[in-house]
């Protein structure tokens, strides 16, 4: 709920490059090939990485880089070049996502009985759905609170302000694979030696 919630504030980012940049919806379409092309690399990695490192690694390595992309890209500001403040953090935004997506789903499923698993995957694509819901519209009210007076510097501040909400909803899900994912298949592991 938390990782799928945060990156709903990740749509700001369309609105900045086109209101700050003047770029057109087919560039700032373009804008995200980095986090695209990076998040597509890596996640056809993970199945053999789970292999080689297991689950909680993985994922715990996925949030913390999508954590890290996240408080990067949060820092817009009106004269944030490109490449350096939109285009690396979103290397860093989808390498994350590539390591987390398929690894936080199997989590979510992970010990459910086989008579049980069609549920319990429906379980986890509605929390997917109400934290995505939700989470976009606390950050658009929060977004919604800052002013400067200026319409560029307005949606600069704003995304700024949507996003360092978006890195705070990844930092507490690092606190909850921490807290839950990691000791849950620890324990499991330790089961079935």
């Amino acid at each position: 709920m938390l990782y799928m919630g945060a990156m709903m504030g990740f749509f700001f980012t369309a609105q900045f490059v086109q209101s700050v940049y003047h770029w057109t919806p087919l560039q700032a379409g373009l804008s995200f090939l980095p986090m695209t092309l990076v998040n597509f690399v890596l996640a056809v990695q993970v199945p053999r990485l789970l292999e080689w490192v297991g689950r909680p690694l993985v994922l715990l390595t996925g949030v913390v880089l999508t954590t890290l992309g996240m408080a990067w890209l949060s820092r817009l500001g009106l004269h944030t070049p490109y490449p350096t403040g939109v285009a690396l953090p979103m290397v860093l935004i989808g390498a994350g996502q590539g390591l987390t997506l398929a690894p936080l789903t199997s989590s979510g499923v992970d010990g459910v009985a086989p008579a049980d698993a069609g549920a319990g995957s429906g379980l986890v694509n509605s929390v997917h759905q109400i934290g995505s819901a939700l989470s976009l519209s606390i950050l658009t009210a929060v977004a919604a609170s800052v002013s400067t007076g200026h319409a560029a510097a307005d949606i600069a501040a704003r995304s700024g302000t949507a996003l360092t909400g978006s890195a705070v909803l990844l930092a507490l899900a690092v606190v909850t694979v921490l807290a839950l994912i990691v000791p849950a298949r620890a324990t499991h592991l330790e089961r079935s030696l």
